[in-house]
């Protein structure tokens, strides 16, 4: 994945309000667990853009998201809940886009691909 270019506001935003005050991994997911949980207005649709061997959606799958992964399974990467057959799934939030969404909703999200795109890691 080619890294994406610097977004000062965006890197602003990212060191300022969400990973501030993080000395460590534990501490960076704990903000971007806790900003995307205040930030994003579920449920909102998604579109599915890159395929991971860990999820069963495939590039162009849309579905809906309907509230965070748990805390414990976000340690490391951000994921989002999705009704998936007879259960709710948890899905990588990396895969998503958002077809239709609050405009926090687009920004929050479009924030955690840019931190994970710029090579950042939890």
């Amino acid at each position: 994945m080619a890294q994406r270019p610097v977004d000062k506001d965006r890197e602003e935003r990212i060191h300022n309000e969400i990973v501030v005050d993080a000395h460590d991994a534990e501490e960076q997911a704990m903000g971007w667990y806790s900003y995307l949980e205040s930030t994003l207005e579920f449920p909102f649709l998604t579109q599915c853009v890159a395929e991971r061997a860990i999820s069963p959606l495939r590039v162009g799958d849309e579905v809906e998201a309907v509230g965070m992964g748990p805390a414990d399974e976000c340690a490391r990467e951000m994921f989002v809940l999705t009704p998936w057959e007879r259960r709710t799934l948890a899905v990588p939030l990396m895969q998503l886009e958002v077809v239709h969404g609050e405009e926090l909703t687009r920004e929050a999200v479009e924030d955690w691909r840019y931190w994970v795109e710029r090579g950042y890691e939890l």
